[in-house]
């Protein structure tokens, strides 16, 4: 068998400009590195942007569920550190403590759990529920999800891992439209996030897997009542009673929970500065205008 080759260019048809036809250029191939990398560097970028004490207005989250958001940012100096324990303690108690965005072998496990079509045996960390929501999309596909692995990798090494917790707060979503612990805790529960009780903290964490089924009651606090969602009453009552107040003891407690993060202070430390408009000393107006609206 002659071994194969390419024919004279001579010898290839003339096209109508009048010159030898040439093979055409796969300029797609030099465009693609440049295709995948950019977003990549965009994202380490905001991330540094984030690492500097930027905060953004938005998130793709908040993009994606449209006007009218109810949102203002707060300081972590001034969210109380029972709340911050009970963030650590119910959504990633490695936050501090870990190399990186999530424990390698945990996540071959929900690989493998996912792909199986079996449920996820741990969850997502801080660091990938964060960037999901400033990045993302709510989507449940092996693409998103290899995505979020990257861009939550590179975050961590980027992000503090106090500077991350105060992130992951302000953007969480905690209602229908309604995003951080500064709205939040005014909505629910009528005061600051800096004054929250350890049961209210711990009812607020019981929200997040299921937001948007959460309701305020009439009399405010979170609606539990005859026609709440069975979901939302086994998730908040579950994390008020049992799984927070179970996991910040196996912590240590608040104090030590806390201290895995590098923070030894309180929130009173800071009352001096609740004057401040990153304090959420006062309702903000949007939640004012919900509620509003909600009592006709």
């Amino acid at each position: 068998m002659e071994p194969r080759t390419e024919p004279d260019q001579a010898q290839w048809p003339v096209p109508p400009g009048g010159q030898p036809g040439r093979r055409p250029k796969r300029k797609w191939r030099r465009k693609l590195p440049l295709a995948l990398v950019a977003p990549l560097i965009l994202a380490q970028l905001i991330a540094f942007m984030f690492s500097l004490g930027i905060t953004l207005p938005r998130t793709a989250y908040m993009l994606e569920a449209g006007e009218p958001v109810i949102y203002q940012f707060v300081s972590i100096n001034h969210i109380n550190r029972r709340l911050l324990a009970a963030t650590i303690a119910h959504e990633d108690e490695q936050l501090g403590t870990r190399s990186g965005a999530f424990d390698l072998g945990e996540f071959q496990a929900r690989a493998q759990a996912y792909f199986r079509g079996q449920p996820d045996p741990s969850g997502s960390t801080i660091p990938q529920q964060l960037v999901k929501n400033i990045f993302l999309w709510d989507d449940q596909s092996a693409v998103r999800k290899g995505i979020e692995a990257v861009l939550a990798t590179q975050f961590s090494y980027t992000v503090s891992a106090p500077r991350t917790l105060e992130l992951y707060l302000n953007y969480a979503q905690f209602g229908p439209r309604l995003y951080g612990v500064c709205a939040a805790s005014w909505y629910y529960f009528g005061t600051p996030p800096w004054n929250m009780s350890d049961y209210q903290s711990a009812q607020l964490m019981g929200v997040l897997p299921l937001p948007d089924l959460v309701r305020r009651d009439p009399d405010g606090g979170i609606y539990l009542g005859e026609a709440v969602h069975p979901a939302v009453w086994d998730l908040v009552n579950g994390a008020a009673n049992v799984w927070v107040p179970r996991q910040i003891a196996g912590l240590g407690g608040w104090q030590a929970a806390v201290a895995t993060v590098g923070i030894t202070d309180t929130a009173d430390s800071h009352a001096d500065r609740r004057g401040d408009s990153d304090a959420c000393s006062t309702m903000p107006q949007s939640v004012k205008d919900r509620i509003q609206s909600e009592a006709g």
